[in-house]
C-alpha cells in the first residue's frame, strides 16, 4: 500500500508538474504574439494582403528580435509618413518592384504646424528641415531592398526623403527622390551601406554626419547646386565615401560642386568615380553664406583615381586633397567600418 502512494503521488506531481509546464507554454506563447517568428509580413496596398500599410506591418514586429523578420511590399504607391523605431531591429523591408514600389510623402519645412501645446492657428511655425521625412529609420540593423522612397514636395524649401539614426542600416538597389536635403544621415558614429542606389536631388541632398559608404551609386544633379553637405564631427575619421559612383546631371545642369562643408571637419572622398561635365574645375566650395576660410585647414575633401569630364584636378580647390596609391589602399569597407559581416 505504500508502495502505491508513493506511485500516485510521484504521478500526481508529473501531471502537475506537466500541466504548469503546459500553462507556462501558452503564456510565454500569448507573450510572444503571432507576430513573434520569422515568418514574412506582406504589404499591398490594395488591399490583398494582411497589412496595407508599411507602417503597419513594422508595428507589430517585436521588439529586440534576434531572428530576421522581412517585409515584403507589393508593387504600389504608398503615401505615409514611416518611422522605423529604435527598439526594432533585424528587419528587411522589401519591395517587389524597385521603380514602382514607392514610399512617398510632402512634407517640407516650409509648412505651417501648431507649436507644441498649442493648436491655435496664431500659434503656427514652419515645420523645419528634420520633421519632412518620408521615412526614418532609427533602429539598427535595418535593410532597405528594391524600392523607391520619395519626397514629392513643390520646392519650398528642405525635404527630406530618407532619415536615418540608427547604425548598420543597409540600402540595396533602392532610389531616393526629392529635391533639397533627399538623404539626411543625421547621426553620428552611425555606419551606413549604400549600394546600387539612384539618389537625386538639388542642394545638399546628402548631407548629415553619420559614416556613409556609397557603392556603384547613381547620383543625379537636378539644378546648379552642390552635391553633399557633410558635417563629420572631429574625431570621426570618416564622413562620405562614394565609390565606384557616376555623377550625372539633369539636361542644362553644368555647375555643380562636390560638396561643401555644414560642419568645419567634414569629410567626403570620391575615388574610382565618373564625374561628369557638370562638376565644375573647383569641385569644392567653401560654403558661400557662411564663409569661414578657417574651415579650409579643417575639411577633408579627398579625391583619388576618378575619371570623366569632371575628373580634371588642374582646377581644383587647393585645400582638397588628392590622395596618393598609399593612401586610398587603406580605405576600405573593412577600415571604415571596423567589421563588414553586417554588409554582406
Amino acid at each position: 500500500m505504500k508502495q502505491l502512494k508513493n506511485i500516485l503521488k510521484g504521478h500526481w506531481t508529473a501531471i502537475a508538474l506537466s500541466m504548469i509546464i503546459c500553462q507556462m507554454s501558452i503564456g510565454e506563447a500569448a507573450a510572444r504574439g503571432k507576430y513573434d517568428n520569422t515568418d514574412t509580413l506582406f504589404v499591398a496596398n490594395d488591399g490583398s494582403c494582411e497589412f496595407k500599410t508599411v507602417n503597419a506591418a513594422i508595428e507589430v514586429c517585436r521588439a529586440f528580435m534576434e531572428y530576421k523578420k522581412v517585409i515584403f511590399v507589393k508593387k504600389g504607391i504608398y503615401k505615409e509618413k514611416v518611422i522605423v523605431p529604435s527598439w526594432l531591429t533585424n528587419i528587411e523591408i522589401i519591395g517587389e518592384d524597385r521603380d514602382n514600389t514607392i514610399i512617398t510623402n510632402d512634407d517640407h519645412a516650409n509648412i505651417k504646424i501648431p507649436r507644441i501645446g498649442r493648436t491655435d492657428d496664431e500659434e503656427l511655425q514652419p515645420m523645419g528641415t528634420f520633421r519632412t521625412y518620408t521615412v526614418k529609420v532609427e533602429g539598427c540593423n535595418i535593410t532597405f531592398r528594391n524600392i523607391t522612397i520619395e519626397n514629392n514636395a513643390p520646392r519650398k524649401g528642405q525635404a527630406v526623403a530618407l532619415h536615418t539614426e540608427g547604425d548598420r542600416l543597409k540600402f540595396i538597389n533602392c532610389r531616393f527622390l526629392g529635391n533639397q536635403d533627399t538623404v539626411y544621415t543625421g547621426m553620428e558614429n552611425t555606419r551606413l551601406y549604400f549600394k546600387d542606389c539612384y539618389i537625386e536631388g538639388t542642394t545638399d541632398f546628402i548631407f548629415g554626419p553619420s559614416t556613409a559608404w556609397f557603392e556603384r551609386c547613381e547620383i543625379r544633379s537636378k539644378v546648379n547646386s552642390y552635391v553633399t553637405a557633410a558635417s563629420t564631427p572631429k574625431d570621426i575619421e570618416y564622413g562620405y565615401i562614394f565609390n565606384d559612383c557616376k555623377l550625372t546631371a539633369a539636361d542644362g545642369v553644368d555647375k555643380v560642386y562636390l560638396g561643401r562643408p555644414w560642419r568645419p571637419y567634414a569629410h567626403t572622398l570620391f575615388m574610382n568615380c565618373d564625374l561628369g561635365k557638370h562638376i565644375v574645375p573647383e569641385g569644392w566650395q567653401n560654403w558661400k553664406d557662411y564663409h569661414d576660410p578657417a574651415k579650409e585647414g579643417t575639411v577633408r575633401y579627398q579625391e583619388y583615381n576618378n575619371r570623366g569630364e569632371g575628373a580634371g584636378t588642374k582646377g581644383r580647390a587647393t585645400w582638397s586633397h588628392q590622395l596618393s596609391p598609399q593612401e586610398a589602399e587603406k580605405i576600405k569597407p573593412e577600415t571604415v567600418f571596423g567589421t563588414i559581416q553586417w554588409i554582406k
